[in-house]
């Protein structure tokens, strides 16, 4: 049971990360509402690199953002949360392959092992996290400008990009779940009692066996 739950929760962890490659390298975070634009045969969208225009042609032409400094706070902010998110989800990735129990390396414990399977999924968990704040705090200015009458710039909406974000977190935050419940320590059995019996013939034929007295100061019985 604990290996299906490893070998899952590694899966999902695998999974997610893929994801999470594919949203902060996707440029949909964020698509110009149709409300504001004067054709429908032109589309315009961001993503945390650079922002494109696409026509109804196939042409679709892109700008890399020309500045860092002067970029929007929470822009940087998810910039920096995604690839840290990236960097801790192969980091867990890496950790988890070496913490499960069908894996052999060298003379490892079996108590080690559930430690380090146990950190792996911690580190998916934490990737999970940040992936979830960075799209989420993302999707909350969008929404935020949108329904802002004061705003003056162009209005956009929830872009493709952050979907996949979320998708990547659920799932990181469930593999890494999974791992850790997978290292759920069972308390040892007792130690068996251990008998040692002497052998003695009396004057009249009989076999005795007597128990000799236990490590734990239990009382000895005879057996006739």
């Amino acid at each position: 049971m604990a290996v299906g739950l490893q070998v899952v929760g590694l899966l999902l962890g695998v999974v997610s990360w893929c994801l999470q490659s594919s949203c902060t390298s996707s440029q949909v975070w964020k698509t110009r509402s149709q409300l504001e634009s004067v054709t429908s045969s032109q589309w315009t969208f961001e993503g945390l690199w650079m922002s494109c225009a696409a026509t109804s042609m196939g042409s679709i032409q892109c700008s890399r953002f020309k500045t860092v400094l002067g970029l929007p706070a929470h822009l940087q902010a998810c910039r920096a949360l995604m690839i840290m998110s990236l960097l801790v989800s192969l980091a867990a990735i890496i950790v988890s392959v070496l913490g499960l129990k069908c894996t052999k390396i060298g003379r490892t414990s079996e108590n080690v092992k559930e430690q380090i399977a146990l950190a792996g999924g911690i580190l998916f968990i934490l990737s999970g996290v940040f992936t979830l704040t960075a799209v989420s705090w993302y999707a909350a200015r969008v929404i935020q400008d949108f329904y802002d009458p004061p705003y003056g710039g162009l209005r956009f909406e929830l872009g493709s990009g952050l979907y996949l974000g979320w998708a990547a977190s659920c799932l990181a935050l469930l593999g890494g779940s999974m791992l850790c419940c997978s290292c759920r320590r069972t308390p040892p059995a007792p130690p068996a009692r251990q008998f040692s019996y002497k052998f003695s013939t009396t004057s009249r034929g009989q076999n005795i066996y007597r128990a000799a007295p236990a490590s734990d100061g239990s009382s000895s019985k005879a057996y006739v």
